[in-house]
């Protein structure tokens, strides 16, 4: 399981990564391997707004069919289509097929999640 230092994350296996006011929000390696393979995405519309935690999305497996929450709230800036045509790219290269962009409406919400420390020990106990 990789878990990328210099990141957020959230008990519900998403990852935020910051750059300037826009966060980048994915899947994590653990979430993807415990999906198996993904076979498709519904994302959100650019310019839609969400609260934090809430669903805004779903990923579908050959497993299973799971919510994509959005760790912190603000306006969806970009959501990413390549995984449209392959949604494959979420297990292949979790962290670097980011799933949407988002303005950061309040950075005070990144309190809220995990360091990657946090979160390998956070895996650690949900695979016990």
């Amino acid at each position: 399981m990789e878990i990328k230092e210099g990141i957020f994350y959230t008990e519900s296996h998403e990852w935020v990564k910051v750059e300037d006011n826009t966060a980048y929000i994915g899947i994590t390696d653990f979430a993807q391997d415990a999906l198996g393979e993904i076979v498709f995405v519904e994302l959100p519309m650019e310019g839609e707004e969400f609260a934090q935690k809430e669903a805004i999305g779903v990923i579908e497996s050959v497993k299973a069919v799971s919510d994509l929450y959005v760790p912190v709230g603000g306006e969806i800036l970009e959501s990413n289509e390549d995984l449209y045509d392959a949604p494959e790219e979420l297990n292949n290269a979790p962290y670097e097929s980011w799933m949407i962009a988002v303005d950061l409406a309040d950075e005070s919400q990144l309190d809220d999640l995990m360091s990657a420390e946090e979160y390998e020990n956070f895996c650690k106990e949900e695979e016990e």
